[in-house]
């Protein structure tokens, strides 16, 4: 939550608003995705839990699923921030 939000100041303060395109726009769409499905997989595991049943087998693909958004959003940081070079 903390990296989206300051994401998104840094967009509002340092680029002043303006349309994202390209990798920027990319990395902002991965990052609100990989928010979403991080708290879609910590609802499941609360809600289970909470209720005392197992998890269910299908959160692997759920999981699965969020681990690669995430590393799809941080390569695209990489080459933002300069660390991956074309």
């Amino acid at each position: 939550m903390p990296a989206a939000l300051t994401g998104l100041l840094a967009w509002q303060w340092e680029l002043e608003g303006r349309r994202l395109k390209g990798i920027l726009l990319m990395h902002l769409v991965l990052g609100c995705a990989s928010l979403v499905l991080i708290a879609a997989v910590w609802w499941v595991h609360r809600s289970f839990r909470r209720a005392g049943g197992r998890l269910p087998a299908s959160r692997w693909m759920l999981e699965a699923l969020a681990v690669a958004v995430v590393a799809m959003t941080g390569h695209l940081g990489g080459f933002i921030s300069g660390v991956n070079h074309p």
